[in-house]
């Protein structure tokens, strides 16, 4: 029974000897990992992503690094702009790990390191900036950020890719005054925008007004032509109409019977003027001549004698 025991024990010991062998001779090293080895505390190689063996107790995995993306996010930090107020501001870093041998033996931790020269490089950045600035040029204080980080991390084998203020804390003062600011600010606007709305109208108004003027003599030229051409079409058919009436009067004349109707005519009308004359209360001088009826007419007759 004792040599049975002894022997399983053994077997079992030896059994977990070879698993710690394997365990300590192969490795399989993760997609964006890089596994440095070490031999007897000596730099050895760096592992890429996949499968590797081991010399057992002599090679040993003393550094694993990622060859992902990393954020770091940056702690508050109190920094004086060039016109000399405090702001509070606090970022974020984004870093990559491009050489794991630098980034194991180049620093302790370059996260640490990382984060520590982002809060004095903004710091720096900061004090050479305005307080407007600051607002207005986020993005030029981020590339200069991210230049300053990239040149300082790179022995470490360290890979800065963009660096984001995600906050900017002022002061309670620095607040009321910039909202009485921008308050002003809003307010010149509208006014500017309404007296350019009147503006805007008034010459609206003035540009109606022209045009009606204009509209308005338009038609009044349009209406006075048309009726000084009215009125010409007017003279013209009185015309015509009485240049042809004393044509048929001068051929009836001269038809037979024509001067004994016009003498008739004639006498009638002078009777009848004469009858008007003799109902006026007024003293009227008058010819000799025209108190005769027939020498009248004849008078006439010798007219249009002369007048065919």
């Amino acid at each position: 029974m004792e040599e049975i025991n002894i022997g399983s024990i053994l077997s079992i010991g030896f059994a977990i000897a070879v698993i710690i062998v394997i365990l300590k001779t192969a490795r399989i090293v993760p997609q964006r990992s890089n596994y440095v080895i070490e031999r007897l505390g000596k730099y050895s190689r760096t592992l890429d992503s996949g499968f590797h063996l081991l010399i057992p107790f002599i090679d040993k995995v003393a550094y694993i690094q990622t060859l992902k993306e990393e954020v770091i996010d940056v702690e508050r930090q109190a920094c004086v702009t060039k016109d000399n107020i405090q702001v509070g501001i606090n970022g974020v870093l984004y870093i990559q790990v491009i050489d794991a041998y630098k980034a194991s033996y180049g620093i302790n931790d370059y996260r640490y390191a990382s984060s520590q020269l982002a809060q004095t490089t903004m710091r720096s950045v900061i004090g050479q900036t305005d307080l407007d600035k600051t607002f207005e040029e986020r993005a030029a204080i981020n590339e200069e950020v991210v230049k300053a980080l990239d040149e300082a991390a790179s022995p470490w084998g360290i890979k800065v890719l963009r660096y984001e203020i995600s906050d900017i804390e002022l002061p309670a003062s620095i607040k009321d005054a910039l909202e009485q600011q921008m308050r002003a600010e809003r307010e010149r606007r509208a006014a500017i925008a309404k007296s350019e709305g009147e503006r805007q109208a008034m010459i609206n108004v003035s540009e109606g007004q022209k045009q009606e003027v204009i509209n308005l003599s338009e038609g009044e030229k349009l209406k006075q032509i048309n009726e000084a051409e009215g009125r010409a079409r007017e003279i013209e058919l009185i015309a015509i109409a009485t240049a042809e009436g004393l044509h048929k009067i001068a051929i009836a004349i001269n038809e037979p019977g024509g001067r004994d109707a016009v003498n008739l005519r004639v006498a009638e009308q002078y009777v009848k003027e004469f009858g008007k004359l003799a109902k006026e209360t007024n003293t009227l001088i008058l010819p000799a001549e025209l108190s005769n009826i027939g020498g009248a007419v004849a008078g006439l007759t010798e007219v249009l004698k002369h007048a065919k």
